[in-house]
């Protein structure tokens, strides 16, 4: 086949071909374009600082200085392009660089007057222009994409927690019939859980932090053609305009752990709604979720009654690619051979796609929630014909009331057998016990027997 490697066919990644649409709020912050001009980015700034330096020979007027930042204010598609000609190929009278970092350095100059080209890239190494850039993309990529897309799973969940927070449910534990809950209260724990994952996301987000300390981490071409100059609080303040936190201590490389916490943060969070995703796939399979069937949609090629649970086992698929790769990363990104080796280059490029795939994951499980909704009868039913989970009621009340052998009692009488609650009422009529405490017996029904679970939804009020 003859295709285009532009048309998304072609694409070698889901990412870029099936999901694009779902992918490309990413676009800016995951995408080679957005990586240069975050690149550009710290070169302007930077350029602008050592003008504000009065220890440094470099003097901007306000024209030059606003020409500057019209570099970054206008760059555009065609900007980008320029950078990787002159990369790959060499143009605007240079040779091809065959080095990401210096053609940005080159293209900057296109956009100078010469007399400031020996100040661009001053002192730097590629590293202190990458590993800030990076964070520029990454730190508005999770507070901008990520972090909305989990929030309204959250909100999603909170809603659905609060509308069915009485809808009695039978539990299962160990796969087996349990002490009843209700709907509502087993959304709250996904709702409180993904907020408080939130919340490391958030802790974390705001920890990234940047190192601009030259070719090993201490400045020494800096202090060599500036020694006046305190180049460690010059450092502390560019970083720190950047809306990043300032690594003071490195090789040449960011040391990236701030990277790794951000990447377990996220895993936390694709954890919470991988669990969600298989539970919420079970009650579909026991009925207790009703699905809407889309119009036109097939759910099978060949049994046309089929409504399948696709959006969370696709929001499963591409959670645990997110994981798988986050994983990696984490552990990849925070090494490096003495004070500097490049293989965690390409690595970092990569970093787009696993947010890709925690994005994808999340609309997924929104689109699926929004599809699903209780069925009470079929729950209720379950509770009337389960109703030895009511024995552990039995048991405690007995206890209560000081009979040593409750528990075995009512083992004998429901373990590994079905019971009615004829059975039960049969119990409690030879029970030596008083008229009130056997009303209170014979009045427990497995429909009512769920505890506080309606008001525990009323915490998600102090989780959120």
């Amino acid at each position: 086949m003859d295709i285009p490697r532009e048309d998304p066919l072609a694409a070698v990644s889901p990412l870029d071909g099936r999901y694009a649409g779902r992918t490309a709020p990413l676009v800016p912050y995951a995408s080679e374009a957005g990586l240069i001009r975050a690149r550009v980015r710290v070169e302007v700034e930077y350029l602008l600082a050592l003008a504000e330096e009065p220890g440094v020979g470099l003097t901007l007027s306000d024209d030059e200085a606003d020409a500057l930042r019209d570099i970054l204010a206008e760059f555009d598609a065609e900007d980008a392009r320029l950078v990787k000609r002159l990369e790959t190929e060499g143009a605007a009278g240079y040779s091809a660089t065959n080095h990401d970092v210096k053609a940005v350095e080159y293209f900057v100059r296109t956009e100078t007057p010469e007399r400031v080209h020996p100040w661009i890239h001053f002192g730097l190494t590629s590293e202190d222009v990458n590993n800030l850039a990076h964070r520029l993309l990454v730190k508005p990529a999770v507070e901008e994409v990520i972090v909305p897309a989990l929030r309204e799973v959250r909100d999603d969940l909170t809603e659905m927690a609060r509308e069915h927070r009485d809808v009695p449910m039978l539990a299962r534990t160990h796969g087996q019939p349990a002490t009843p809950t209700t709907f509502g209260k087993e959304m709250a724990v996904y709702a409180a859980r993904l907020g408080r994952a939130l919340g490391r996301i958030d802790a974390a987000t705001d920890d990234l932090s940047g190192k601009l300390a030259g070719a090993s981490g201490t400045y020494a071409a800096h202090r060599a053609a500036y020694p006046d100059v305190d180049w460690r609080s010059f450092s502390r303040e560019f970083v720190a305009g950047l809306g990043l936190e300032h690594t003071p201590l490195a090789t040449q490389v960011n040391p990236c752990d701030d990277l790794a916490a951000l990447f377990d943060a996220l895993r936390g969070a694709n954890n919470v709604l991988l669990d969600l995703d298989r539970d919420v796939w079970l009650y579909v399979s026991d009925r207790y979720l009703g699905q809407e069937a889309a119009a036109g949609e097939t759910g099978s090629s060949t049994m046309p009654h089929k409504v399948n649970p696709i959006d969370f086992e696709n929001s499963e698929g591409n959670l645990s690619k997110a994981n798988s790769d986050l994983t990696f990363l984490g552990d990849y990104v925070t090494t490096s051979r003495l004070q500097r080796d490049l293989s965690d280059s390409t690595v970092k490029r990569n970093v787009g796609a696993a947010l890709a795939h925690c994005l994808i994951g999340y609309t997924k499980t929104s689109a699926g929630l929004d599809k699903v909704a209780p069925n009470e009868r079929v729950m209720r039913e379950e509770l009337e014909a389960n109703p030895e989970v009511v024995g552990e009621a039995v048991q405690t009340i007995l206890r209560r009331e000081g009979d040593t052998g409750a528990y075995e009692r009512v083992k004998e009488l429901t373990r590994g057998s079905r019971t009615t609650l004829d059975d039960f009422r049969a119990l409690f009529d030879d029970l030596d016990v008083d008229d009130a405490t056997r009303e209170e017996l014979r009045a427990l029904t497995p429909a009512t027997y769920t505890g506080y679970a309606d008001e525990l939804v009323g915490e998600l009020d102090e989780e959120t």
